[in-house]
Order: structure tokens, then sequence, then C-alpha cells
């Protein structure tokens, strides 16, 4: 990346630090800014205030759920453009990783998701999605 090239910024939303600060050293050492938020309301903040170009998102976290930060994101004309990857451990029935990811898929408020990721964590295929999203 030129110096003259702005790195792009990602709001990671997580609420287990280690996670965190693996995807900031993940996100951070192939060139791009990171934010983080531990909860969808300081998220949401972080969001209308940083204007992040993409956005990891859990789905278990307290106050407010990824679920619903999600469906406020993508119903916000502001924010609803803005890219959002879920990164989960949420598994459905039998233990299928992608079970939330049909689940949230098929809701009739808000559109899919732009990426999707189960941990534990591919870290190649993230980084793939995430460099195809901001290119």
């Amino acid at each position: 990346m030129s110096t003259s090239q702005q790195a792009k910024k990602i709001l990671i939303v997580d609420d287990e630090p280690s996670v965190v600060s693996y995807l900031e050293m993940l996100f951070c050492d192939n060139g791009y800014q990171t934010i983080s938020a531990a909860d969808g309301k300081e998220a949401l903040e972080l969001m209308r205030r940083e204007k992040p170009d993409l956005v990891t998102l859990d789905i278990s976290m307290p106050e407010a759920s990824g679920t619903r930060f999600y469906k406020e994101v993508k119903t916000d004309p502001q924010l609803a453009s803005i890219p959002v990857v879920i990164i989960t451990a949420v598994t459905g029935y039998g233990g299928d990783p992608y079970a939330y990811q049909k689940f949230i898929s098929h809701r009739r408020i808000v559109p899919p998701p732009e990426g999707f990721f189960p941990k534990p964590i591919q870290r190649e295929e993230l980084l793939e999605a995430i460099r195809k999203l901001l290119d």
C-alpha cells in the first residue's frame, strides 16, 4: 500500500478480548486500521462517529446483541451500505456452524450479511473475503 493511500478501517465488534486482539493483529498486519467495540450499543456509536469501511460482528454479546445491532445497521440509510462480516461461534441444531447464516440470510427485514465465518476462524479465507469487500 502506498503511503498516500488511506488504510481501510475495520470495526471489530466482539465481547471476547482474545478474539478482538487476534483480529486486530491479523488486520493490522495486513494493512488495515482497526477500532473495536465490546457490544452492539458501543458499536453503533462508533459506526456513526468513525464511519468504518467494514464491520466484523460477533452475535452473542451483552447489551445489544449482534442480531439487533445487525438489524439496526442494515435499516439505517446512513449505515446500511457498510459491509458486515459475521464471525460467530453460534451454532444451530446439531452443531451446524452455518445455521445462523441460514437464519439471518432469510430474514425479510434485512439483507443477508456480506460475509459469514464460523469460529474458529479460517484466517486466509477471512482475509480473502475482507480484501474482496474492501478493494
